[in-house]
């Protein structure tokens, strides 16, 4: 940590990566970011990016250098990993050639050229944090670079204005439940909601093998929601399981 550079701390809401040093620090102002919902691209010399996310409030960044011959996915791994058991909802993530160019979210995205790196060697997640911190956003960044430097980026940003419902994207459903097994939905409290349906439909059909189970005190509607939506009824089943509000868990 001497090595720091001056002035820079951690943010609360990650925990700071086993013998980093933090190489870049931005302490809280407000501005205003766009944050991708999918690959980010350019065409026609415009940057273009699906369902951006778009907020203005104070905003605070840290940029961390692993050790060497450490890669950035563990890192990566371990900040969201404690960001879900925050339940912080996820938004988008996407790894490696997935995401799109890595130059590009490096000078374009995040305005720092030390994220440059190989497109096959990153991942991206954007988060929303729960009540009362609903209106909070938080991005990671990981990136292994040619020289097999790695870091791991983290921004927090408090909207000024609410968010409004922000919906996440049908391969980030599906991400999620390969990767941990489940998706605790809390604020899904009551009934079916049609546009929520449609996503976790979209994102259960990416993976027509996938069966799962069901739970929360409209499990039996949220289930007949999704058959309706082209959910096969043979993948879905009920879970006794209370809940309070959905929650979806792979069935192995």
């Amino acid at each position: 940590m001497a090595a720091d550079i001056a002035g820079s701390r951690d943010l609360d809401i990650v925990p700071r990566p086993v013998d980093t040093e933090i190489v870049d620090y931005r302490a809280p102002a407000e501005q205003e970011r766009t944050y991708p919902l999918g690959a980010v691209r350019k065409i026609s010399g415009q940057l273009r990016y699906d369902n951006p996310v778009t907020a203005r409030g104070p905003l605070q960044a840290v940029t961390y250098e692993l050790p060497a011959g450490h890669s950035s996915d563990a890192a990566f791994t371990a900040a969201r990993e404690a960001l879900q058991a925050r339940h912080a909802e996820l938004l988008f993530w996407c790894q490696a050639r997935d995401c799109g160019e890595s130059s590009l979210w490096a000078n374009q995205v995040f305005g720092n050229a030390r994220l440059y790196g190989a497109d096959d060697r990153q991942a991206y997640l954007l988060l929303r944090l729960v009540e009362p911190e609903q209106d909070t956003l938080v991005a990671l960044y990981a990136i292994t670079r040619g020289n097999r430097r790695a870091y791991l980026h983290v921004e927090q940003l408090a909207a000024q204005a609410p968010l409004g419902d922000l919906l996440p994207s049908p391969s980030t459903l599906l991400r999620q439940l390969k990767t941990s097994g489940s998706l605790e939905l809390a604020r899904l409290k009551g009934e079916p909601q049609d546009n929520w349906v449609t996503v976790l439909a979209r994102g259960l059909n990416l993976d027509s093998s996938l069966r799962v189970t069901v739970a929360g005190s409209q499990a039996q509607a949220w289930r007949d929601a999704l058959i309706a939506k082209g959910v096969r009824a043979a993948r879905l089943e009920i879970s006794a399981a209370e809940q309070p509000g959905l929650l979806v868990n792979v069935i192995r």
